[in-house]
């Protein structure tokens, strides 16, 4: 059984039995209090024609992954953590920017089942909404007490552009052919894995854990996040639609260079890679057989198996970093499940 899958325990139940909480939040209230945080993030600000689209991108929902982080991590050192739901609420809108922004760079259609703020209005609406949810987001996480200002916003603000650094990563591997595991493992890192860690170690840092404790959980954020990135890799293969919400292999039609496709490039046979080239470089094809094609490649070179092994060994790696964070077992318990739980997901 995976490491991931058998810590779920509970977790994997519809009727989890929690531990004795001890002042604890269960993910579920702590996602509660994110959505209706979020519904006042813009105020009474105007113009509507500025604010409605940041509206509308925080109103499409998603796991709200980040903030729920960032408050278990507060609250496995101290009590009541919506004391932070600012800085909760700030970094969340600084993730659905650079979403919005990722689909003006893709020329997306839809996100999350709607059309994308430079459909719905236009190109200048998402840049300025855009710019304007980055800002918010600063404003958001800087609201902080004097004393926890500094280190919040220097991390806040280096990962920030650590993620952009990602981006340009990712959008230079499009052009290229040769991208290596490595490589490939330090773009995740930086475009997802540190934006984790960074909601983590806030958390960490606003309820004054140790230094130490703080850097646990960015690493462990880290190594979280990639096992996270791996397992979206993986899902846009080999997920069922009906569970995922999307058509499966918009990766594959892309050509995106995914741990999947450079491994299974530098593992094929001779044949294997000319007919696995041949898909990377047809300008004209139908997308299913495409997508069946370089499936049934994955399948004979073994990609599956090995992107599942890379997802448990980080998952196994983040496990040992949380069991270094001294405090007492029970009070971590909240946010093994919660990772364990996205780690496992099917969609």
């Amino acid at each position: 059984m995976k490491a991931y899958e058998s810590i779920l325990g509970n977790a994997g139940r519809s009727d989890p039995q929690p531990p004795d909480s001890g002042g604890l939040c269960t993910p579920d209230e702590l996602l509660k209090k994110v959505n209706v945080a979020l519904e006042a993030v813009t105020g009474q600000r105007q113009p509507q024609s500025l604010y409605e689209p940041v509206r509308y991108v925080l109103s499409l929902g998603g796991k709200r992954i980040r903030p729920v982080l960032m408050m278990l991590a507060y609250n496995m050192f101290r009590e009541a953590p919506e004391t932070i739901i600012k800085q909760a609420v700030g970094i969340e809108t600084y993730h659905n920017f650079t979403l919005l922004h990722d689909d003006l760079m893709d020329r997306a259609d839809m996100r999350r089942g709607h059309a994308t703020v430079h459909r719905k209005w236009n190109e200048n609406t998402a840049i300025l909404s855009g710019d304007t949810m980055l800002l918010l987001a600063f404003h958001y996480m800087q609201q902080c007490d004097e004393r926890h200002q500094g280190p919040v916003m220097t991390l806040f603000t280096e990962t920030a552009m650590l993620i952009d650094e990602g981006q340009q990563l990712d959008i230079d591997f499009e052009t290229r052919l040769d991208v290596t595991e490595q490589e490939y493992i330090e773009m995740i890192r930086l475009k997802t894995s540190v934006l984790l860690a960074c909601a983590l170690k806030t958390g960490a840092v606003l309820a004054d854990a140790s230094p130490r404790d703080c850097d646990l959980l960015y690493s462990f954020g880290e190594k979280i996040g990639l096992a996270f990135q791996l397992q979206d890799d993986l899902l846009d293969v080999y997920g069922d639609p009906a569970v995922f919400g999307k058509a499966i292999g918009g990766d594959i039609t892309s050509n995106k260079k995914t741990y999947m496709l450079i491994n299974a490039l530098n593992r094929a046979t001779e044949a294997q890679h000319r007919e696995l080239t041949g898909w990377i470089e047809a300008k004209q094809f139908d997308r299913e057989e495409k997508v069946a094609a370089v499936t049934r490649l994955y399948d004979a070179i073994g990609i599956r198996a090995l992107c599942e092994q890379k997802i448990e060994q980080y998952f196994q790696q983040a496990g040992e970093l949380l069991q270094q964070v001294s405090i007492d077992d029970n009070r971590k318990e909240q946010l093994r499940q919660y990772t364990a739980k996205m780690v496992n997901r099917k969609y």
